[in-house]
């Protein structure tokens, strides 16, 4: 049985496939907008932030609903404290990426 947590601040991290189409275009366009709706935008592609819980569902579901899942990548690393990670992975991931935690 997996314990629920709640998480009070979130790295997003993104990498949006096509991005020489328009679909591409549109697609990192509508991302960004919703990362920046929630979240401060850090660098290029990372946004950062406090979040509440109920926001974070929020914001994963806008973003599952614009994002191609089988092309695009976002990765959200969620913090419940200083020494607590959880990472959530939304879409295709790259397996030669080396992980944020080693």
């Amino acid at each position: 049985m997996s314990k629920n947590y709640n998480h009070n601040y979130a790295f997003v991290f993104y990498d949006i496939a096509d991005l020489d189409s328009d679909v591409g275009k549109y697609r990192v366009a509508k991302v960004f907008k919703i990362c920046k709706k929630y979240f401060k935008h850090h660098q290029k592609s990372v946004f950062r932030g406090n979040i509440t819980p109920a926001n974070l569902i929020k914001f994963s579901n806008e973003v599952k609903k614009v994002i191609d899942e089988k092309l695009d990548f976002i990765s959200i690393i969620k913090l419940q404290n200083k020494a607590v990670f959880d990472e959530e992975i939304i879409g295709k991931r790259d397996n030669n990426a080396e992980s944020i935690f080693l």
